[in-house]
């Protein structure tokens, strides 16, 4: 997974003939964004206003086109602004998160510092955010900054097993062992069917030099996603350990 929930979420709005033509138009982005990127053409000659350019940017994720979905976000976050409307926060944190996508580090910081500090998102939404900073921060070579902001993730949005998982990666990378053990069973428990969770599972075990644990670990990767970049790391490591 590349864009989280936060993405795709529903926003929070009173039915009206602007959010149906949105939730349709969001629907179409996703299914058949070609057609989307006419419709929100469309709809800004109309007047469309940052409803419009949000569906641009999902119609832009689903092609993967990140910076031009990052743009949109920003363009629709910066109406959403002008307007007065709170929604503003979650267009930010969709702009990081597409920023991110595109490997744009320093952009997406700036645009999820923006969304975080706006103070209009709440409970998963932030939580999400500050997950997206993380990986940011991470992915920008700051992991000890990162720690605050997985912690703070794993605070609002507890339910995301891909917060226990990078947070449990974080721990191992930093060494530290009890961290790491109880972060990838809190990710075992919400996606014990996920590769990459597995996958995970088994460096931290081998990193415990419990071999049983990993090899177990490792082979669950392989039944679950034979030929997947996963089940290759995971072969790679199994072959690494002592012949039993």
């Amino acid at each position: 997974m590349i864009l989280p929930l936060i993405l795709l979420q529903t926003l929070a709005t009173p039915v009206s003939d602007e959010s149906k033509r949105h939730q349709a138009c969001v629907d179409l982005a996703i299914s058949n964004p070609a057609a989307a990127l006419a419709e929100t053409t469309e709809w800004q000659l109309a007047g469309g206003g940052a409803l419009a350019r949000q569906c641009l940017g999902v119609a832009f994720a689903t092609q993967a086109k990140w910076p031009a979905a990052a743009v949109a976000f920003e363009d629709a976050a910066r109406t959403a602004e002008r307007a007065g409307d709170r929604r503003a926060g979650t267009f930010w944190a969709q702009a990081g998160n597409a920023w991110l996508a595109g490997g744009d580090t320093a952009r997406a910081r700036a645009a999820l510092d923006t969304a975080i500090g706006s103070g209009q998102l709440a409970e998963f939404a932030l939580g999400e955010a500050h997950l997206d900073r993380a990986r940011t921060l991470v992915a920008a070579g700051d992991p000890g900054t990162a720690r605050t902001d997985l912690d703070r993730a794993l605070q609002f949005a507890p339910a995301d097993p891909l917060a226990w998982l990078l947070s449990a990666t974080l721990a191992r990378r930093q060494g530290d062992l009890p961290r790491a053990r109880t972060d990838i069973a809190q990710a075992l428990k919400r996606s014990p069917d996920d590769a990459s969770v597995q996958l995970e599972a088994g460096n931290i075990a081998v990193f415990g030099n419990d071999v049983a644990a990993a090899r177990t670990a490792w082979e669950e990767v392989q039944r679950l996603a034979p030929g997947s970049p996963q089940a290759k790391s995971a072969e790679a490591a199994l072959q690494g350990l002592p012949v039993e």
